[in-house]
């Protein structure tokens, strides 16, 4: 199979137990509420097309999923797309599924003005690095910092 062989359409109601099938095998964990509350929020949203949500079809089958949308945050940053979620089954993964999902979402942000799409990734997560690297995504402007509250003095 090759990505031409992937058709890449909008997320519909009954994708649901495909893309949280694909993230449990991804992450090893179950997540139904959280799944039926990403869908609710996506497939809800009125007329926006501030979100993005995708999913890739193999024999009409989901094999794959994008979740994105537009964001502006505090401390100076524009507008701009965020890739929130991405997946593909990993019967499939190499075959430029992946690839297809975000060319299409980054497409479908820009649409909506935004001239910057952005992710956050793990740094260890190598495989997942260089995936968005490979696609042309590159370090930005920002850096992310976090404090666990229990241990701030």
């Amino acid at each position: 199979m090759t990505a031409a062989d992937v058709a890449v359409r909008s997320l519909r109601p009954g994708d649901l137990s495909a893309i949280a099938r694909i993230d449990a095998v991804q992450t090893g964990e179950h997540k139904p509420a959280y799944w039926k509350r990403v869908f609710r929020e996506f497939l809800t949203g009125g007329s926006s097309n501030r979100r993005v949500g995708l999913a890739a079809e193999h024999t009409g089958v989901v094999i794959g999923f994008l979740f994105g949308d537009v964001r502006a945050f505090e401390f100076g940053s524009e507008p701009c797309g965020w890739i929130l979620e991405i997946g593909v089954d990993p019967a499939f993964t190499r075959a430029g599924v992946a690839s297809a999902l975000l060319r299409e979402g980054c497409q479908r942000l820009r649409a909506t003005g935004v001239t910057v799409i952005r992710t956050m990734v793990r740094r260890n997560n190598v495989p997942v690095l260089t995936f968005f690297r490979t696609n042309g995504f590159s370090g930005g402007p920002y850096v992310q910092l976090e404090l666990t509250p229990d241990t701030a003095s």
